[in-house]
């Protein structure tokens, strides 16, 4: 671990990067250009004090999910993710291996979608970021292990991820599921983390089984889906998929059907608002952000 580099690249990565561009509201007394440590932290989920650790090349090794964490928070390119975690110590995550870390480009535009709900999303429905909107929507997807972390494992697995899905629409939802991983698994025929996630499922769900042996393929592009929030009650949405080129990485946007999702919407960030006021103005709490509770699906 190179602490004395790792501290100065964190530092001037964390300047370079300005309030708007990782989605916080640049206030009137603003003294400085760059981001401030109390931002880092809440963008990334951890204290302020250990961001100052690293930052005076005083911390212990950080783990490869707080660096991928602070590779979010900072927006840093692949190069520059991989350079972080090539001066912490760690080799880089592979191109598709369980650390998957949202593009860059992705975030950005992720960043400039504002109050309108939206994702990023593996190839496999690993959910890789979310802005706050989508947070107070379908609540924190980004804080799982294991295969937990994608959306078809949680819904065949734990019935509690169908809560925000009405039950009318649970199978047609659970086949699109499926259909989606079918392609994701015809597009990258052989490899293991595909197999082995298809393989788990298969042992643990009959509903899985069921679906995976009628073979439907279909790849999630424009569709419009009923969420279920606690606060809230239903709210239609259209979802629209935009595709990376390798098809590995998609940006999903949820935007209202109709103008009692769109006031059910406005009602959410209200109480967001309310709930959680540095995260939504910017000025961060120093503990960093809190997690939200449900356990949504995507996609």
């Amino acid at each position: 671990m190179q602490r004395d580099q790792l501290a100065d690249f964190l530092r001037r990565r964390r300047a370079a990067i300005g309030p708007a561009q990782a989605g916080i509201a640049d206030g009137p007394r603003r003294r400085t250009s760059g981001l401030r440590r109390e931002e880092v932290a809440m963008l990334a989920g951890m204290s302020v004090d250990y961001v100052v650790r690293l930052e005076q090349g005083r911390s212990s090794q950080p783990s490869t999910q707080l660096l991928g964490a602070l590779a979010r928070a900072l927006r840093l390119s692949d190069d520059e993710r991989d350079h972080l975690f090539h001066l912490a110590g760690h080799q880089p995550p592979p191109a598709d291996g369980v650390a998957r870390l949202a593009r860059a480009g992705l975030l950005r535009m992720l960043d400039r979608l504002g109050d309108t709900p939206a994702l990023v999303l593996s190839d496999l429905g690993e959910v890789l970021a979310q802005n706050w909107a989508a947070v107070l929507l379908t609540g924190d997807l980004t804080d799982f292990s294991g295969d937990r972390r994608y959306v078809v494992h949680r819904w065949f697995t734990d019935p509690a991820a169908r809560a925000v899905c009405p039950p009318e629409e649970q199978e047609y939802h659970a086949r699109q599921l499926v259909a989606d991983l079918r392609a994701a698994a015809g597009r990258r025929s052989g490899d293991p983390t595909v197999a082995g996630l298809v393989h788990r499922l298969r042992a643990a769900s009959a509903d899985f089984r069921r679906l995976w042996a009628e073979h439907e393929v279909a790849v999630r592009r424009a569709d419009r889906k009923t969420f279920v929030n606690p606060r809230v009650g239903r709210l239609l949405m259209d979802c629209e998929t935009l595709v990376t080129p390798d098809h590995r990485q998609q940006l999903l946007v949820l935007t209202p059907a109709d103008d009692e999702a769109r006031e059910r919407l406005e009602l959410l960030r209200v109480l967001g608002v309310e709930e959680f006021p540095s995260r939504a103005t910017g000025a961060p709490d120093h503990e960093g952000a809190e997690k939200s509770s449900p356990e949504g699906i995507a996609g």
